[in-house]
């Protein structure tokens, strides 16, 4: 499961998800059209794209919903929306048929009631007109760009699906967390696969080549089919991650379809038709293996929780039953490793007919009332499992494999605060391991090989903080020139492990981590993670600057994020050859009435000695001459460097600043005062 994805199920409720593979709509009541543009759509310009809003009793949503479309950036014109009333008694058909006399774009068509979203988009799609359809929620609502952003996408890119960033309110949380724009991916290695409701950007002409509708006359789900057949046959699935485009709303009477009591064996019979169809979409393997995790996550284990406990045994015998076939079908190795511990155990449960085994898992993380929920993960020789019932236990032999947490851990961890005092670098943050909690943090230094281990204390709040010193970071001596990156690792113990207790703040030993991040000392469990810092690189000082370098003398350091992923690095660079020191160095030249010539500079060195030497110097193609200068210290580093001489050599020198510390020296070029060029100076 990607870590971008959130519960994969958002089953459907009344103006929310479905599909149908074909036009499976069974013949029903007759449909009516209302308002201005019903008879005249082919006096209407062309639309671009066709929003469709299957309503049914949802009047104290209709403002929210459709006035979010009302006032779209996108030109008016260019929008058709299409109104479906699935026979509401809530005033709901009222509302869109007076909306629909101030709103030319607005058709409003009513029915009777047909149970579910289904048979209203379907309508709304026999009705479309634009290039590409928008399938709305009556209860949700768009950003007011939303539109015109997926539309873009669509047409830069020759989409036929955009996902836009949904983003969850009023206690609704989004089925996924999209994070990364991007023109084209792939169902098999991103998270579009997760969220099969319908409310995206379709091509309304690749929709009709397909033969795509959904499903009718359910409520629950009935958007499955739809999304997988689109998603599976799409040649261009784009995403739009950078806006807020859907926001989705959760209902202040849990009328959501998804809170409805379901008969759940039906339910389950209807998610083996889903994934027949499914599979015949995609071959056995390791793709249609990723597809069948986010079902395991959702359809075929999400009734196994509180509602399994709310039937007698009768009834839950009868849902085992219905979702045994499926297991057996779809649940292979591959499946079964990248499911958590709680599924994992119920799919083995369910496969194996360990009934007894199944209801006391489900107890331990649906009903806390009945049972106890599961505590702190157990560590043992470098491995964690979850605490569900049974592990280990004579009685009823489950194998470890079912509760091994291992993979799954990761580290959480801010980067708070990072800032030189001194030419010593602190670090301040929060870390954890996910799921686990920890006893120890450190900071890890990584260049060409090298590993060097930082000790950093660790607070009862999840607070670190490290003092990295170049001069002694490499086992008391100083750090080598070059790039370091810079990780943090987390480490948790079992009981009574670890070589000084809890929150032990000294360097841990033991092996390297291994290729997955995972390193065993004794019992431990240790995770490292790059280092990010809140706030970029405006939040980060990234101008280099003079530190200490032990007995080398001083030596020049910056930080700065590599790209794309934003991971702090310390580069040391003695020669010069990276960072340019003083980068803000301004100056003018001029000549007084006397004749003699005058440079007048300023300039930030971060860190720089109180014994350094800073001095002007002239160069040309072959000669350099050293200046007599003066040198003024303010506050904040800042350095004002002047000179003043009556003759010298003839010719136009450039000026440059001529820094000495130790065994450093730098000469920093000195930029004319607005920064368009090299100060020069002419002597006549």
């Amino acid at each position: 499961m990607s870590d971008n994805a959130t519960d994969p199920t958002d089953p459907a409720r009344p103006g929310s998800s479905g599909r149908s593979d074909g036009p499976h709509r069974p013949d029903g009541p007759a449909c009516s059209a209302t308002g201005p543009v019903a008879d005249s759509a082919a006096d209407r310009p062309a639309a671009t794209v066709t929003v469709i809003v299957p309503v049914h009793n949802t009047r104290r949503y209709l403002d929210r919903s459709l006035g979010s479309v009302f006032t779209q950036t996108l030109d008016p014109h260019r929008i058709e929306i299409i109104a479906v009333d699935d026979g509401s008694t809530d005033g709901s058909a009222a509302w869109l048929d007076e909306a629909a006399a101030s709103h030319p774009r607005l058709t409003v068509v009513h029915q009777p009631a047909s149970g579910g979203a289904g048979k209203p988009r379907n309508v709304g799609l026999d009705h479309a007109t634009g290039d590409y359809v928008f399938f709305l929620d009556s209860d949700d609502r768009l950003g007011p760009e939303a539109l015109a952003r997926l539309v873009r996408m669509a047409e830069e890119h020759d989409s036929d699906i955009v996902y836009g960033r949904i983003v969850g309110a009023e206690g609704r949380g989004a089925p996924v967390d999209l994070r990364t724009t991007n023109p084209r991916v792939s169902v098999f290695d991103s998270p579009v696969y997760w969220s099969l409701a319908a409310y995206k950007l379709f091509r309304r002409s690749f929709i009709e080549r397909h033969r795509l509708r959904f499903v009718e006359g359910r409520l629950l789900a009935e958007d499955l089919p739809f999304g997988i057949a689109a998603l599976v046959r799409a040649q261009t699935i784009s995403v739009l991650a950078d806006y807020d485009c859907y926001y989705l709303y959760g209902r202040d009477d849990d009328s959501n379809a998804s809170r409805q009591d379901v008969d759940w064996p039906a339910y389950l019979a209807y998610i083996d038709t889903v994934l027949t169809d499914l599979a015949a979409e995609v071959p056995p393997g390791p793709d249609r293996d990723k597809l069948m995790i986010r079902h395991f996550h959702g359809e075929i284990l999400m009734p196994f929780a509180a509602p399994y406990l709310a039937r007698d045994e009768a009834g839950r015998r009868a849902m085992r039953e219905a979702a045994r076939p499926l297991v057996d079908r779809y649940l292979t190795e591959g499946v079964l490793a990248a499911l958590p511990p709680g599924l994992r155990l119920r799919a083995h449960c369910l496969r194996a007919g360990l009934d007894a085994e199944l209801t006391a898992v489900v107890q331990a993380d649906s009903a806390p009332g009945s049972a106890p929920t599961p505590g702190p993960p157990r560590i043992e020789d470098g491995r964690a499992y979850a605490a569900y019932p049974h592990f280990r236990d004579p009685d009823h032999p489950l194998p470890d494999a079912l509760y091994d947490l291992t993979p799954r851990i990761a580290v959480r961890q801010r980067l708070i605060d990072v800032q030189w005092v001194g030419g010593v670098l602190h670090l301040r943050g929060i870390a954890t391991l996910r799921a686990v909690g920890a006893d120890r943090v450190e900071l890890i230094l990584h260049r060409s090989g090298a590993h060097l281990r930082v000790p950093a204390t660790y607070g009862p709040d999840d607070t670190w903080h490290a003092a990295l010193d170049p001069a002694t970071a490499a086992h008391g001596e100083p750090l080598a020139d070059g790039i370091w990156g810079l990780k943090i690792a987390v480490t948790a113990y079992g009981a009574g492990a670890g070589p000084s207790g809890p929150r032990d703040a000294g360097a841990a030993t033991g092996p390297s981590p291994d290729a997955a991040g995972t390193t065993t000392v004794s019992a431990a469990l240790r995770r490292e993670a790059w280092l990010v810092p809140e706030g970029g690189e405006s939040a980060t000082d990234t101008a280099p600057r003079v530190i200490s370098h032990g007995p080398t003398g001083p030596t020049v350091a910056a930080l700065f994020l590599s790209s794309p992923h934003r991971h702090l690095h310390l580069d040391l660079d003695h020669d010069g050859a990276r960072r340019l020191l003083g980068a803000d160095l301004r100056g003018a030249a001029a000549r007084t009435r006397t004749g003699r010539a005058t440079v007048d500079a300023r300039l930030t060195l971060p860190g720089c000695p109180v014994d350094a030497r800073l001095q002007f110097v002239l160069r040309d193609a072959t000669r350099c001459v050293a200046l007599r200068t003066t040198v003024e210290r303010a506050a904040g580093d800042r350095y004002r460097a002047r000179s003043r001489l009556r003759g010298g050599p003839p010719g136009t020198w450039r000026v440059a600043l001529r820094l000495t510390a130790g065994g450093l020296r730098r000469e920093i070029p000195v930029q004319s005062a607005d920064g368009k060029g090299p100060l020069t100076l002419r002597v006549p």
